[in-house]
C-alpha cells in the first residue's frame, strides 16, 4: 500500500525516513525479491525516490544496510558467554531462511567493500564459538572457521533457491547431510 511522502522536517525526520525505508525494504524485497523496483520501497516508506537515494545510492547499499540488523544479531549473540556455535549457526539460518532474497545479492556481490565486510565481521563472531566446540567435540578439530563460513554459504544459497513455504524443511535437510562432515 503506497502512503503519501512524508513532510520534510530536518535530521529527525530524516532518521525517521531512513528506518521507515530499511523496514520497507525488508517487506518490498522479501515479497518481490531483491530486483524489486526501488520506487516500491519508497512508496511503502512513505518517501519520495529523492530520499531515498539521499540515503542508499544503490541497491547494493539498500541491501547491506538492511543486511547489517543480522550481522549485529550474530555480533551480539557472539558476545554472550553462554552462546555456542549451535546458537550461531541456527540463527544465520533463521536469517537466511528470512531474508532468502537478500542472500543471492550478497553471494554476488561478495567482493564490494559493502558486502565483503559482513564475511569478515561473522568470521570474528564464529571464531570464540570454534574454539569452545572444538573442546566440547561439537566440531572436528580438523575443522576451520573457513569450513564453518563454507556451510552457512552452502545453506544460505539452498535456502535462497528452495520455495518460500520449504525454506525451513531444506535448511534442516541440508544441515542434516553437512553436520556429519563438519564433526570429522
Amino acid at each position: 500500500m503506497a502512503t503519501q511522502p512524508r513532510a520534510r522536517g530536518g535530521a529527525q525526520a530524516g532518521r525517521e525516513n531512513r528506518a521507515a525505508l530499511l523496514a520497507a525494504a525488508r517487506d518490498v524485497f522479501a515479497e518481490h525479491g531483491i530486483n524489486a523496483p526501488l520506487r516500491l520501497i519508497a512508496q511503502r516508506a512513505g518517501v519520495g525516490q529523492g530520499s531515498l537515494y539521499r540515503h542508499f545510492p544503490d541497491r547494493i547499499a539498500l541491501a547491506a544496510e538492511v543486511f547489517e540488523d543480522n550481522v549485529v544479531d550474530i555480533e551480539e549473540l557472539s558476545a554472550q558467554p553462554e552462546s555456542t556455535l549451535r546458537d550461531l549457526v541456527e540463527l544465520a539460518t533463521r536469517q537466511a531462511i528470512d531474508a532468502a532474497t537478500l542472500v543471492e545479492l550478497i553471494a554476488a556481490h561478495g567482493s564490494d567493500s559493502r558486502i565483503a565486510q559482513f564475511g569478515d565481521r561473522l568470521r570474528a563472531a564464529l571464531l570464540p564459538k570454534i574454539d569452545a566446540a572444538h573442546t566440547n567435540g561439537e566440531l572436528g578439530k580438523s575443522r576451520t572457521v573457513d569450513d564453518v563460513m563454507l556451510a552457512i554459504s552452502m545453506v544460505s544459497l539452498t535456502v535462497s533457491h528452495a520455495p518460500d513455504g520449504q525454506r525451513g524443511a531444506i535448511a534442516a535437510r541440508t544441515w542434516d547431510l553437512l553436520t556429519p562432515a563438519l564433526r570429522s
